[in-house]
């Protein structure tokens, strides 16, 4: 019961990830903000939230990252504060970089980076003021390594670490975690929602993402993760954490085993 009555407001929350994680901190008696830009599927989500009573919505659009301030004192009015920020809104990628218009590349950094980015630095200067907060920020495996079919998605994922390893650094005299979340193959609607080379939805489900993790084991390994507030936590199936520890140690032999992997 770490979060109990604690403010946790979580990006995307309206399915997948964000919604099991949403459900779970729920059981805990913590006091939820749910966004996205789809405010039907959150108020699905809320109904089904152990304590819907301590549940609110506010309607996110990452792209829309230049009107964020105003956006976020709202969001510390609901229960006059916020002691965590999840930052899980975004979106994959299925296509191959010489086929992808850069229109594609610029929308998909827009919500992975840009928007996250917006949001945490509006957030910011709460959590500096009162000495402290929590920063979670889901980002992927392919964060710390890179695969065929997500070019800009896995360069977006490996912006978040540069971003918030410095952040961490800049603000740990206040009292301000950063904890970065990489999930491997979740079985969610991610592969569903990827964009393809030209801007479309992939409308189907990858094998990989079909036999990940449940969202609601992942959630609870997750909240675990956050609850000791660690810098960075690694969340799969043994063959995706095995593939980042090869990328440290023997980079040289992952970039041949990438190849003929099917990552689809």
């Amino acid at each position: 019961m770490y979060f109990k009555d604690k403010v946790i407001w979580i990006t995307g929350a309206s399915s997948g990830i964000g919604r099991a994680l949403a459900l779970a901190l729920s059981q805990q008696e913590a006091n939820l903000i749910l966004s996205s830009r789809n405010v039907e599927k959150l108020e699905e989500v809320k109904q089904q939230c152990a304590f819907p009573e301590k549940v609110k919505m506010l309607k996110v659009d990452l792209d829309d990252y230049h009107n964020l301030d105003k956006l976020v004192q709202e969001a510390i009015s609901i229960f006059n504060g916020i002691d965590v920020l999840v930052n899980n809104g975004g979106i994959s990628q299925r296509s191959l970089a010489i086929d992808t218009g850069i229109t594609v590349d610029t929308r998909i950094f827009n919500t992975n980076y840009f928007g996250t980015v917006a949001l945490s630095k509006a957030l910011l200067p709460y959590f500096v003021a009162k000495k402290s907060g929590h920063f979670v920020v889901v980002t992927s495996v392919v964060g710390k390594i890179g695969t065929p079919l997500r070019s800009s998605y896995a360069a977006s994922k490996h912006a978040l670490h540069g971003f918030f390893d410095s952040l961490r650094a800049e603000i740990h005299q206040d009292n301000i975690a950063v904890t970065l979340i990489c999930p491997g193959f979740v079985n969610t609607d991610v592969s569903k929602n990827a964009l393809t080379a030209d801007g479309s939805p992939q409308n189907t489900m990858d094998k990989g993402t079909e036999n990940g993790l449940s969202p609601e084991y992942f959630a609870k390994r997750m909240i675990k993760a956050m609850a000791r507030k660690k810098q960075e936590a690694i969340i799969g199936g043994k063959l995706e954490v095995l593939a980042v520890y090869i990328k440290r140690f023997f980079p040289r032999v992952l970039a041949k085993l990438i190849r003929k992997l099917n990552v689809t």
